[in-house]
């Protein structure tokens, strides 16, 4: 009978401390979210854009997640992931960033170079959601025809991360007011992501 009674004791210690586990690691998980978005925030703030964006892409991005059929931890890693899309940014010089009007070709092709940046300064993570990040800075402005940069990647050589995080980046883009731009309406919005199948998306 003790031993029974010891037996139930170490199994009952060993799911609490398994319980505290996963408590721990979802702690763990949502503290990395919430600085990830909180980066995004600061970023979309020194470019002038509302730092709702970064909010309302994550949104996007965990919906176009589900819908494609990636399962809910990894459309929780993505969607924490996906405010970090513009963080190299940080590493363009305000003239070019916060520029009204639009950019030259140089201009542009510095521009370009945040792709780069972002995926250097988050590459070297191991963290799943810090991980996801880096290629989401790396390839969401890759284009399904090729098109795209910083590497010119196409179909699906594109990770799905950044497939899925473009569309969710130009939909945003599109359906709110920009300093070279009026907000589209939701049906011209949609129509143009139509439009871009096989192209950009």
């Amino acid at each position: 009978m003790d031993d029974d009674r010891r037996l139930v004791h170490i199994f009952s210690s060993n799911v609490s401390i398994a319980f505290e586990n996963i408590y721990l690691d979802k702690e763990i998980a949502e503290t990395q979210a919430e600085i990830i978005y909180t980066l995004g925030e600061v970023m979309e703030n020194r470019s002038k854009e509302t730092a709702s964006h970064v909010k309302r892409v994550a949104q996007y991005t965990h919906l176009i997640a589900k819908n494609f059929g990636l399962d809910e931890e990894e459309s929780f890693i993505l969607k924490s992931a996906s405010p970090l899309h513009d963080i190299g940014k940080i590493g363009i010089e305000d003239s070019i960033l916060l520029k009204p009007t639009k950019l030259t070709t140089d201009e542009f092709e510095i521009m370009k170079t945040h792709a780069m940046i972002g995926y250097d300064i988050l590459k070297k993570s191991t963290r799943s959601i810090l991980r996801a990040a880096a290629i989401v800075a790396h390839e969401h402005h890759e284009k399904y025809d090729g098109n795209g940069y910083p590497a010119g990647n196409k179909g699906d050589d594109i990770h799905i991360y950044g497939r899925i995080v473009a569309i969710a980046d130009v939909f945003d883009a599109l359906t709110h007011k920009r300093v070279y731009k009026e907000a589209w309406s939701f049906e011209e919005s949609i129509e143009y992501l139509i439009d871009q199948k096989g192209k950009h998306f």
